[in-house]
């Protein structure tokens, strides 16, 4: 039986063994922390990135690894890549880890994306602000997820305290995209070279953080859906990438400019679970196992809601027809993602309707768009 190696045990790690399962697949985590909510579903190594007996114990322990996160140091996966296939490949995980590599391969493929210069000190910072203006954003070049190590620059007198916050580490300033919506883009590619693409998803966040996501995207075929593959494609084959991709996007004036990448499966692709005919799990496993991709299509429209902080009652939400309820095995705190819902309707007008409910029960503002 084929053991799968995953480096981190969050939520992302536990869906992937839920889609494994039934393909005759076994599981394997490497985490720092022992109460990670996968090690409910497989075998859990708890050892830090740089404990380098637990790597090579691991790596003697599964057929293959892959990662649920992207924040593993891109050592312990070139290590284990000596002993094991590790897909997607450690070159992938370097540049989604840092927004200036991100941005230049995107820039290289001559893929859209803001305006960018790169800031080390509180000089460059001025200089930057000169080239590119305001309103632009702050951010940190590494370690930066949901909303974390960015501040928004509005005026002048926003400088001081934005460098304050995040400053003495490497950053970026980006130009600031006045952007009509946020989309992405999930693809996968298998180690056969085939490739498969997701309908276009749009997001809405708040905070920094996902708190809705709908597919398809309204109006999101056509010449939109091919510039979107097309960024992927550009990107999957550049990296010579195996598994599942996603890209997050702006929409702006018709054209799409790329905002960042994962190097995983996504929290935009969890509606793929009841809304596609293969969910993007499955076919991130079928793709490092180089079995055949399956379908990619939408079956009628799906919205999936986050649980931030808090979970409302589970029977209230599965009273809500076609609702599909996820929970992750995670204490509460505010700001973490605790679990979501999908809503999986035959059209639009039945699927605002069953958000409405939802809205009764989930305090997020962004269900009443």
């Amino acid at each position: 039986m084929t053991v799968v190696g995953v480096l981190g045990a969050g939520q992302l790690g536990r869906m992937l063994a839920l889609a494994g399962y039934p393909l005759g697949l076994r599981f394997a985590f490497f985490d720092e922390n022992a109460e990670a909510p996968a090690g409910q579903l497989g075998d859990l190594t708890v050892a830090g990135w740089d404990d380098h007996a637990a790597l090579d114990a691991f790596a003697d322990a599964v057929d293959l690894v892959t990662y649920e996160f992207e924040n593993i140091p891109v050592a312990a996966a070139e290590r284990l890549a000596k002993h094991v296939p590790v897909f997607p490949p450690p070159k992938a995980l370097d540049v989604a880890q840092d927004r200036l590599k991100e941005k230049t391969l995107f820039r290289r493929l001559d893929i859209g994306t803001a305006p960018f210069v790169t800031v080390d000190t509180r000089d460059d910072l001025e200089r930057a602000v000169a080239a590119i203006g305001v309103p632009s954003v702050l951010k940190t070049r590494t370690q930066g997820y949901d909303g974390k190590g960015q501040r928004v620059l509005r005026r002048g007198d926003d400088l001081d305290p934005a460098f304050a916050a995040i400053g003495g580490r490497p950053l970026i300033l980006e130009g600031f995209v006045p952007f009509e919506r946020e989309l992405s883009i999930i693809a996968a590619r298998s180690r056969t070279g085939e490739t498969a693409y997701w309908p276009l998803v749009e997001n809405v966040h708040r905070d920094g953080i996902l708190r809705l996501s709908i597919a398809p995207a309204a109006a999101g075929n056509g010449a939109l859906a091919d510039q979107a593959a097309a960024i992927a494609a550009k990107t999957l084959e550049a990296l010579d990438y195996v598994g599942v991709l996603a890209i997050e996007l702006f929409q702006h004036e018709g054209r799409l400019l790329a905002n960042e990448m994962a190097p995983r499966v996504h929290n935009s692709g969890h509606w793929t679970i009841e809304g596609a005919k293969t969910s993007q799990f499955e076919n991130h496993l079928r793709a490092v196992l180089g079995f055949p991709l399956g379908a990619t299509d939408a079956i009628g429209v799906s919205a999936m809601v986050n649980l931030i902080g808090e979970t409302p009652d589970p029977a209230g939400l599965l009273g809500i027809e076609g609702a599909h309820l996820h929970l992750y095995g995670k204490p509460a705190r505010p700001g973490r993602k605790l679990g979501h819902v999908t809503l999986v309707e035959p059209g639009r007008a039945a699927l605002e309707s069953a958000l409405a409910r939802v809205a009764t029960l989930v305090d997020e503002p962004t269900l009443s768009r």
